[in-house]
């Protein structure tokens, strides 16, 4: 004799033990969690131990993805810190296209990190990182917290294990880049708006496009827009002006302090990119299908699902409707807009990371539903049961591939942070030691890496002919500077290279498997210090390079060296 679902399941709430024929609220839209569930919800231990575990792991294993973070944001760190390092066109007064605030919010943890590590700046450099690991750790666990409150424990769990273990969370989450931070404003944001708390939401909101970066208020804009009509208008829009015009006059300041001239950055940007049109050309532009190309590599089959949530909507509507779909809105937004614009990078899609794992878990959750019928009690019909092992096996694909894309992403592309430290290790490195790095300037990791003692970092000429960061020049102003040698046009200045290479000391390269020869080859003037594998993505299968398969990996892949060298004595 079978048992119905009210004697299988002794421990629902009592108005839970009977539906209401009259409710439009049916069995197919409830979710599998008692009303004391989504009361009470997750504890925020479980969550943010997990997620700050697997945050410290990215922060001290992460590579950086692009050189905008080594030369936009880490090396103005560093000088603001040791009163040295690199300067990009954006920070010149004359185009003033960066803001020294959001700078500054990272020398918060660096400054002391200084004091305390001394000359050891790499330590600094993971102390930052270690910072930022840990805000995307409190961000996320709000997050995972404000689902199970409203949803239940299972999406609530769902969501943090993609949050923990997706590649494009992990190295997201401990990038030092306006969109990560932006990603950290639209969690806390979103985790805010299904707490039922809007003005804070919005102000969180605010906070992350300003102080982050201007263009992720199309990422902001649903959550922002229902909160304002929920009823509470004056008290959201209040929250939300406030917030903008405070930061916004903060950060004017702060421009004011570092470019010596009354300027605001984050308009400047805005303007830059919208009436300048420079950006999208300059830098190089990608098809149409990249961020979907991206989307599935960084989140493979959990990209796929959240792009079907708008499918479940039509089944699952009153469980997710409105609130959850004003959380995972910008998903498309985003895509759409992004995938609009001719110049694309990987980056850009950083603040709806979250939102995607979000997405996918609602889809995983919902599995059941298709096939329960209204005002059907029948829990265990084979396709309702055999949709409940699906979740755990699809989520389970997901990780397993998620993991296989991160580690093959550490162990292709970690070398240009491991060979720079070689230099600490290098006994015979003297004062005015000059590091000379030629088609391999893109993937300096920055001055953190470079020990007190060496004396500079110059660039050679391997061909590349667009512009490339100078040093702060103190003599003329410093960040205050506007160096003649600057401009928005990615035009390469003749300053540039280090013409006599017969000063360099140390040799930065990349040594491939390609018919022409390196400077490195030349046995009797290079010595070789170190020498580590690195992926050749052009010369090994999409197939095995994209994900980490034991053996495969290893066998199926090809691999340059990249290689610390220095010179003999004569």
């Amino acid at each position: 004799m079978s048992l119905s679902v009210r004697h299988r399941r002794p421990n629902l709430a009592p108005e839970d033990e009977q539906e209401d024929s009259s409710s439009s609220y049916s069995k197919l839209d409830k979710p599998e969690t008692t009303k004391q569930d989504t009361e009470t919800g997750l504890n925020w231990r479980l969550p943010f131990i997990v997620l700050s575990i697997l945050r410290y792991m990215s922060a001290t294993s992460n590579i950086i993805h692009d050189c905008d973070e080594s030369f936009n944001y880490w090396e103005p760190l560093h000088y603001l810190l040791y009163n040295s390092g690199f300067q990009t066109w954006e920070y010149s007064s004359e185009f003033a296209l960066r803001s020294y605030l959001y700078t500054l919010l990272h020398a918060l943890p660096a400054a002391p990190a200084s004091w305390m590590f001394k000359e050891e700046k790499v330590r600094v450099f993971y102390s930052v990182r270690l910072f930022l690991g840990l805000l995307s750790a409190i961000c996320e666990t709000v997050l995972v917290v404000a689902l199970s409150k409203k949803y239940g424990k299972r999406l609530a769990m769902y969501t943090l294990a993609m949050l923990c273990f997706t590649s494009g969370c992990f190295f997201a989450s401990t990038s030092f880049l306006p969109s990560s931070f932006s990603m950290y404003a639209v969690t806390l944001s979103s985790a805010l708006f299904l707490l039922d708390k809007p003005a804070l939401a919005v102000l969180v909101a605010a906070a992350g496009v300003i102080l982050g970066w201007p263009f992720s208020i199309l990422v902001v804009l649903p959550v922002t827009i229902y909160s304002l009509i929920s009823g509470r208008f004056q008290q959201v829009f209040l929250a939300g002006l406030a917030t903008s015009l405070g930061i916004l006059a903060f950060s004017v300041l702060t421009d004011h302090h570092f470019y010596k001239r009354w300027t605001s950055s984050v308009l400047n940007l805005v303007i830059y990119n919208v009436v300048g049109g420079g950006d999208s050309h300059l830098y190089g532009t990608e098809g149409t299908l990249f961020y979907l190309r991206n989307g599935f590599n960084n989140f493979n089959f959990c990209f796929i699902l959240a792009l079907l949530f708008p499918v479940i909507l039509p089944i699952t509507k009153k469980k997710y409707y409105p609130h959850l779909f004003v959380v995972v809105a910008p998903i498309f937004i985003w895509l759409i807009f992004m995938s609009l614009q001719p110049h694309k990078e990987e980056r850009f899609l950083y603040p709806i990371y979250p939102l995607i794992c979000v997405a996918a878990a609602a889809v995983i959750e919902s599995f059941p539903d298709f096939f329960r019928y209204e005002n059907s009690n029948d829990e265990n019909t084979p396709c309702v049961m055999i949709a409940k092992i699906l979740r755990p096996l699809v989520l389970s694909l997901i990780l397993c591939a998620s993991h296989g894309r991160t580690l093959s992403l550490l162990h292709g592309y970690s070398a240009p942070l491991e060979i720079y430290q070689h230099l600490e290790l290098d006994d015979d490195t003297g004062e005015g030691s000059v590091v000379c790095v030629g088609s391999e300037w893109h993937r300096f990791p920055s001055s953190f890496f470079i020990p007190s003692h060496v004396g500079q970092v110059r660039w050679i000429d391997d061909g590349f002919r667009g512009l490339l960061p100078f040093p702060f020049n103190s003599t003329l102003g410093g960040t205050a500077a506007a160096p003649p040698y600057f401009n928005n046009k990615n035009r390469a200045s003749d300053g540039q290279y280090l013409r006599d290479l017969e000063t360099c000391t140390f040799l930065v390269e990349l040594e491939l498997q390609r018919p022409y020869p390196t400077r490195g080859s030349d046995l009797s003037t290079w010595e070789v210090l170190a020498a580590l594998p690195y992926l050749d993505r052009e010369l090994s299968p999409v197939a095995y390079r994209a994900f980490f398969i034991p053996h495969l990996w290893q066998q199926k892949n090809v691999f340059g060296k990249y290689k610390l060298l220095r010179r003999k004595p004569k």
